[in-house]
């Protein structure tokens, strides 16, 4: 018993040090390769990881697709400036996209009144506040979600086509 709680004591404190520590997940730094990393990516680059893009879009990009202008805020979340309306791209590689997507697709049937396939591996889902795109290609996959834009279902039906058509594959 003694030995379990002192084994466990040290894998928390292992654990609770680790963070921030070199090699630590939130470093810049490869543990690999000790290059630096940039896990967010800059459009058209490289993720932090094997296998998922980087952000494949800019301020201007994404403010151009969607008509109006839009703020940069990070982690390839980019809002109106006023708190409302956002998109938000969310990436991984093809992988891990095919493992999630049949539940995804599940849950969109759920949530969006209309559902279209986009291909193989891709749908498009719309409701009247909402939309998002799911594309799994060989670039990686990508989950595109609008939120509380002024427009109405084929609004964001035809912003996400665009969102979508502009896309690296």
């Amino acid at each position: 018993m003694r030995y379990s709680l002192a084994i466990a004591l040290s894998l928390g404190l292992a654990v609770l040090t680790g963070c921030g520590s070199p090699g630590s997940a939130t470093d810049d730094v490869s543990p690999a390769t000790g290059n630096s990393i940039d896990t967010v990516g800059e459009a058209g680059s490289a993720g932090g990881l094997p296998g998922v893009p980087g952000c494949p879009f800019t301020e201007a990009q994404v403010s151009s697709l969607v008509g109006q202008s839009m703020k940069d805020e990070g982690n390839c979340l980019f809002g109106d400036g006023n708190g409302v309306a956002s998109v938000t791209i969310t990436m991984s590689s093809a992988d891990a996209g095919q493992v999630t997507y049949d539940y995804q697709r599940k849950l969109a049937e759920e949530t969006y009144t209309r559902v279209q396939d986009l291909g193989k591996t891709g749908y498009l889902a719309v409701k009247d506040i909402a939309g998002e795109a799911v594309v799994i290609n060989g670039k990686g996959a990508y989950t595109v979600i609008l939120s509380s834009f002024e427009t109405d279902p084929s609004g964001y039906e035809r912003t996400l086509r665009a969102i979508v058509d502009a896309l690296p594959h």
